[in-house]
């Protein structure tokens, strides 16, 4: 019984250390606009309202506004629409180009989960 009981708690703070270490640092938009050099090529996740979105042949960036500022996301998996409620996560860069328009600061994304309008 106690061995059960230990076996079963070890196994729970496992879990929960390999689940807090594989999801990147929440942060809000005006924190990484503040200071975007301390973020460089970290995975960071954001969330709030798609504000405006342009995409082509699958690539495109929309941009985020989480209520305290807003930023670009650059993606290769297709855009969501204008209104759409979105959590990304993904590495920040500045200074980057893309169809010809440049972006200050943006975040280049690994992944997004799209939870509508």
């Amino acid at each position: 019984m106690y061995l059960a009981k230990r076996l079963a708690l070890s196994s729970l703070l496992l879990v929960g250390v390999v689940f807090l270490t594989g999801c990147p640092q929440q942060e809000t938009i005006s924190r990484i606009n503040s200071d975007p050099g301390s973020y460089r090529n970290k995975e960071v996740g954001i969330a709030g309202n798609v504000t405006d979105s342009y995409g082509v042949l699958g690539n495109g960036a929309y941009e985020i506004d989480d209520g305290t500022g807003k930023i670009w996301v650059v993606t290769t998996r297709g855009v969501p629409s204008r209104g759409s409620k979105v959590g990304a996560k993904g590495k920040v860069y500045t200074g980057l180009s893309f169809g010809g328009r440049s972006f200050g600061t943006v975040l280049q994304e690994s992944d997004r989960q799209v939870k509508g309008k």
